[in-house]
């Protein structure tokens, strides 16, 4: 019934019609397709506003009276498919779009140059596709490969399967369709006894009836004997090992015999699991918390019932401390009352998704796509070598290749950075697959070699050592012409600035312009083709600086095809053998967004912003992975574990997934606490009780339609006393409370007014959403994807797609649209990271943190003190600016948990502890000072009082170390640089905070240093000290309390009636505070002694005004014994 094909080379479509609809009888229709021939495909829908539905989705061709399917006509004689298969492995061609830089902008035309590019083909080799083997491929008697999914095999790999349970490497099913019965084993070839249910004691409750089902002459004994004596799946006898008399029981504890498999089980199983505390952990932290509350209560009232008449002044100042103390205390705790922990089964994954199944044959990945951006803005503090290994690390990513994208921002337009990104994209061609074939850990190449363990370890190939070899000296190269760029190019353009002055004076010799009248030319940079780079220019002219310059886009690895392609032995050309790897390359993009004078730019919040648009038309990816430059992939099975959580059931609530931040290259004691484990394991784990961490930044997982601003499918509104009467809210509901309406504002007509006036961008939101959608199968879900839909080939790109890509990403696009406001990155804040989750939150969303066994990412941290301070001065200051804004918690909506609110206000609020911190350190010492202390006396209930609150306050951050993993060395640096933040880089950030909202001064910061591989001293920057005002406050305290404590002790020993216990109560809150600033002192001293001067001089200076000023205010006793002599 089928017709011949017109051409060998394309696969045939058939689709049958049942006479249910549409009239006609019960015939199919045959035509060919040269694309897409999915029908679930999200990649043939057109962008509507139908009703009824969450978003613009897609089109489902679900209908069952409807089915396609796609047929491969098999080789023939008169039909040979050899060259067909041969141009199908060999190595595609380098594409027009990867060889052209394409740029543009306001008031300039996009336009593309094309760059030389080579090309070369590889046909792949014929071996045994299994690890460490490369033995030829055993056929059959009927010269057939062992297994119809034609995976090929040696014939010794091939006798170990059949020994090890006889399945495929390739497809995972028993051999045996295509098998060589003569190499079947002496036990299969023996005649197989019926399995006997007789001993089995329950021999009534199984029915041993003959089967109706068959025809009329089915020997039914015969067929049960050929079986091997069971009746198939169903059955309530399922032999073990296939035969039944396997020695030992199965799980149900018959012999021989388990349980059927779960053939619905596929879907039912949860990719992830959620893994509460201990309760004999939480609940005595929870008791101890209550404990503790109570005693700060009684605390404080038997505090203001028993006033210092002595001291007023002191203890009014002693008690509005400690009040707001137990407030910041409370706001800092609450939200830590259920900690849980989280797990995904990778397993559960690969089979849902990269497994063969009816929709999806030939198994090819179901997951959805993932776009990666990695922001950087001068290569001058990052270097760029640590960008290349970032690169790096997330080209050899464990994540299909034709599903993974990579998009690099250089919002400084920097000829460095794109020449350092092509260098990347050539070695990652040999880097890549050597990670692939010998699994590499990490695959960052400078962490991999700089690995001080053994590299043989768990290595079993033979030719692992040689090749590695040859990488380490082909990287060592590598490294060579990155550091060496920045002088190639200087030279580069000066011969091409000295060649263009020559032809100018040339050319004004023709014309007869005299000397006087010489013309300019201007000192471009150049790039290696010989034209000029559209970027930023070393000279700074107009149109070429860091803030007026052109859009840029560049595709350095095109896209992948759908197959995989195998790569060549190991040649002079190639270094490695790569016959059994898939050498293809994700695709690699450079990204500079077009910045022009006149315009705010909104830092890296804008270009996060650009890579979102950029990306929506030339991948689409429904997820995205935003990363900083210096934070690379250290788990190369990072991505999988966190899209097992957007895909599990209840996963398309969830708006992003928040991975903690690893640091290297800290100092082995931590001095100022820059792993911040309290935060990421204590603080974040907690909030992951509640309704999901804060985004932080990068190491984050976002859902590409949460960061569009659409609310959840689902949400919950908390009302009544602490929000504990919740109200469930579908779409409508949810739109209705919000007083928005997401169906209306995607229409085709108000979409300019949030998106932008780009077709393909508005044409690619749905899409998006509907490849982020979990099954259909996973129980439920309603509106789901038909499992395989994403299973085809992605469509190639092409100069028109670029062209728009350059248009989005222009200066101007973002006028008068909702980017910055709603949609994307949020605007008007240093810390756009928080008030980014935090909206999403807002509307209902939820957020997973995700802590994988071994570190998902690592990056580096400034270990020194200067850089330290300034880094939590531009975090405090964004809290602060939250804290004054309309995304302080105080506006949350009913959808945001009440401790969620209270985690978000502690965020914004923390900053202002520091004005009680400064004064509270500072009492100490006005104690010994003046004799005084911040009570009457040494009461017995104020000692008790005393003494219950610090016990509560070690066990509780004994238990918090039990159950976060942290050690107590970890906690005790945390609150060490909590006392030197509070009174050196919050106060500040107060102040700047106020004056942005007061007086309207705009607050601006440097970009904080990525330290680069230093092979002399690993922590020669601990050791630098840098002049910053931050370090007065800190220094003053400690001289004061220094010299407090010595009056104090002069001016008791001296007396004629010692008062002891006042000298041992200042002198004990003296020591705690100097105690909290010792690493502070440290870093002072630097690695020789050295101290600037003006440090010494600044905080003797404040230390004597303060001394003069206590002197005048409360004179000393014999002042007037004085005078009267």
């Amino acid at each position: 019934m089928a017709q011949k094909a017109s051409s060998p080379e394309s696969p045939v479509t058939i689709t049958i019609s049942s006479c249910g609809k549409g009239g006609g009888g019960g015939g199919f229709t045959h035509r060919r397709s040269m694309g897409q021939t999915n029908p679930n495909s999200p990649m043939s829908t057109r962008f509507s506003s139908g009703g009824g539905r969450r978003y613009s989705s897609a089109e489902e061709a679900t209908d069952a009276d409807f089915v396609r399917y796609t047929v491969q006509i098999p080789s023939t004689p008169d039909r040979n498919l050899a060259s067909s298969t041969n141009e199908s492995v060999s190595r595609p061609e380098k594409s027009f779009i990867s060889g052209t830089i394409f740029t543009g902008g306001f008031n300039s035309v996009t336009r593309g140059h094309v760059m030389h590019c080579s090309s070369e083909s590889r046909p792949a080799s014929n071996l045994c596709r299994m690890n460490g083997c490369d033995g030829l491929p055993f056929v059959t008697k009927s010269k057939k490969l062992p297994c119809e999914c034609e995976f090929s095999i040696c014939k010794e790999c091939y006798l170990d399967c059949l020994r090890n349970g006889g399945k495929c490497p390739g497809c995972k099913e028993p051999y045996g369709v295509n098998g060589d019965e003569g190499s079947e084993s002496e036990a299969e070839e023996k005649a197989l006894p019926l399995t006997s249910v007789a001993g089995l004691g329950f021999c009534g409750r199984l029915s041993m009836m003959k089967s109706v089902k068959g025809p009329a002459d089915f020997d039914h004994c015969r067929w049960l004997f050929q079986t091997r004596g069971t009746y198939g799946y169903g059955n309530a006898v399922w032999p073990k090992d296939g035969n039944g008399d396997a020695v030992g029981g199965g799980q149900g504890g018959i012999l021989g015999f388990e349980e059927p498999p779960d053939f619905n089980g596929k879907c039912r199983r949860p990719l992830t699991r959620k893994i509460g505390v201990s309760q004999a952990i939480i609940s005595p932290y929870r008791l101890l918390i209550a404990i503790r509350v109570v005693a700060l209560g009684f605390f404080l009232a038997w505090r203001i019932r028993h006033p210092n008449h002595d001291a007023i002044w002191l203890w009014t100042m002693s008690i509005t401390c400690e009040v707001w103390f137990t407030f910041s205390w409370l706001l800092d705790q609450l939200p830590k009352l259920c900690p849980v922990n989280r797990a995904a089964d990778l397993s559960v994954l690969k089979e849902r998704f990269e497994s063969p199944s009816l929709r999806n044959p030939k198994g090819r990945s179901d997951l959805p796509g993932i776009d990666v951006f990695v922001s950087t803005a001068d290569p001058e503090k990052e270097p760029p070598l640590v960008t290349a290994n970032t690169i790096l690390s997330i080209l050899a990513v464990d994540y299909p290749v034709e599903k993974l994208s990579c998009y690099l921002s250089d919002d400084g337009g920097s000829l460095l950075t794109f020449e350092v990104l092509a260098e990347t994209a050539s070695f990652a061609k040999v880097w890549v697959p050597f990670c692939r074939k010998h699994e590499i850990e990490p695959r960052n190449p400078d962490a991999y070699f700089g690995l001080k363990r053994d590299f043989l370890k768990h290595k079993t190939r033979l030719d692992f050592v040689r090749e590695r070899r040859r990488v380490k000296r082909e990287y060592d190269e590598f490294k060579v012409r990155i550091n060496s760029l920045p002088d190639s190019i200087r030279r580069r353009c000066d011969a091409y600035n000295a060649h263009e002055e020559l032809r100018s004076k040339r050319q004004q010799g023709e014309i007869g312009i005299t000397q006087s009248e010489e013309v300019k030319v201007p000192k471009a940079t150049w790039m290696s083709d010989g034209s000029h780079w559209p970027g930023t220019w070393s000279s700074a002219e107009p149109g070429h600086s860091r803030g007026d310059h052109a859009g840029i886009i560049q595709v350095m690895l095109a896209p992948p095809n759908s197959e995989p392609v195998m790569g060549e032995e190991a040649s002079e050309a190639h270094l490695i053998d790569m016959t059994t790897i898939d050498i293809r390359l994700p695709l690699l993009v450079y990204v500079s967004r077009e910045k022009r004078p006149g315009y705010d730019h909104n830092k890296k919040a804008g270009a996060m912003n650009a890579l979102v648009r950029s990306s929506a038309i030339m991948s689409n990816g429904p997820f995205i992975l935003n990363l900083d430059c210096d934070h690379y992939i250290y788990n190369s099975l990072a991505l999988r574990e966190g899209i097992c959580f957007m895909l599990d059931r209840g996963g398309d609530r969830v708006c992003f997934v928040q991975f903690p931040q690893r640091f290297e290259g800290i100092d082995p004691n931590d001095r100022y606490a820059n792993h911040n484990l309290v935060f990421f394991d204590v603080t974040m784990r907690a909030m992951d009780g509640l309704q999901g961490p804060m985004y932080v930044g990068t190491g984050c997982v976002f859902r590409r339609t949460a960061l569009y601003g659409f609310n959840p499918p689902r949400a919950t509104e908390h009302r009544g006393f602490l929000g504990r009467r919740k109200i469930k809210l579908g779409k409508k509901k949810t739109d209705q409370v919000t007083g928005e309406d997401d169906e209306e504002e995607s229409s085709s007509s108000l979409l300019p007014k949030r998106f932008g006036n780009s077709t393909l961008l508005a044409a690619s939101i749905p899409v998006a959403e509907y490849q982020g959608r979990l099954l259909q199968d996973v129980p439920g879900v309603v509106h789901g994807r038909p499992a395989g839909s994403l299973a085809v080939p992605r469509e190639p790109l092409d100069a028109s797609t670029v062209a728009e890509a350059i248009s989005v990403i222009s200066c101007f696009y973002e006028d008068k649209t909702e980017w910055g406001k709603r949609v994307g990155w949020i605007y008007g804040s240093v810390t756009e990271d928080v008030v980014t989750g935090y909206r999403m939150h807002n509307r209902g969303w939820r957020s997973v943190y995700c802590v994988t066994q071994r570190d998902a990412f690592r990056g580096t941290a400034p270990i020194n003190l200067t850089d330290r301070l300034h880094q939590v001065l531009r975090w405090a200051t964004g809290s602060v600016e939250i804290f004054f804004s309309k995304n302080n918690a105080l506006f949350a909506s009913r959808k945001m948990k009440l401790l969620q609110r209270v985690a978000y206000f502690n965020a914004g609020m923390y900053p202002f502890t520091s004005i009680f911190l400064l004064l509270y350190c500072v009492l100490p010492a006005m104690s010994l000072f003046s004799g005084e202390f911040i009570v009457q006396s040494m009461d017995v209930a104020f000692l008790i009082f005393l003494l219950v609150i610090t016990i509560t306050f070690c066990l509780l951050a004994l238990l918090e170390i039990k159950w976060s993993g942290i050690s107590l060395h970890e906690w005790w640096r945390n609150e060490q640089f909590w006392l030197i933040g509070g009174t050196s880089a919050h106060p500040s950030a107060v102040l700047q905070g106020l004056l942005k909202i007061v007086a309207g001064v705009d607050i601006s910061f440097t970009l904080t240093s990525k330290p680069a591989a230093d092979e002399g001293d690993e922590y020669a920057e601990l050791y630098v000290v840098k002049w910053s005002f931050l370090m007065v406050p800190p220094m003053t305290i400690m001289m004061i309390n220094v010299i407090a404590v010595a009056v104090g002790f002069a001016k008791t020993i001296y007396s004629e009636f010692p008062q002891w216990s006042k000298l041992i109560g200042g002198s004990f809150f003296s020591f705690w505070v100097l105690c909290h600033l010792y690493p502070f002192a440290k870093g002072l001293m630097g690695r020789k002694g050295k101290v600037p001067t003006v440090v010494f001089v600044w905080s003797g200076l404040v230390s004597i005004v303060v001394s003069l000023l206590w002197v005048y205010v409360s004179p000393p006793m014999g002042k007037k014994e004085y005078m009267n002599f």
